[in-house]
């Protein structure tokens, strides 16, 4: 009998890989320093995981370009979706302790 690897269990969790065209903006300059990739034709939920291929490896100071490319989507199957919901409500609840501390007297 041999071992299971974690790609043995995707079929289980319902994961399916989609290729979609991208549209990557990418910004390098004194006002900005962003990078957007918008998926065309997919709307994307909880848990999915992105791949842009064909990004630029480096962008010189004061450019900024647009460019058309490809996207892999991973979905997400119906545990992990809910596995990334409950994570993401336990994540945000930590940030309603943050700053609500009484000022401690001097």
């Amino acid at each position: 009998m041999t071992a299971m690897g974690w790609t043995d269990w995707l079929p289980i969790a319902g994961r399916r890989t989609i290729t979609v065209p991208c549209v990557l903006e990418i910004e390098r300059t004194a006002d900005s320093f962003h990078a957007h990739a918008v998926p065309e034709g997919i709307v994307l939920r909880p848990g999915d995981r992105v791949v842009v291929h064909g990004a630029p490896e480096r962008l010189a100071f004061g450019e900024r370009v647009v460019l058309r490319s490809h996207a892999t989507v991973t979905r997400a199957g119906p545990l992990e979706r809910l596995r990334t919901r409950f994570a993401a409500v336990f994540e945000l609840t930590e940030l309603y302790h943050v700053g609500f501390e009484p000022k401690e007297a001097s």
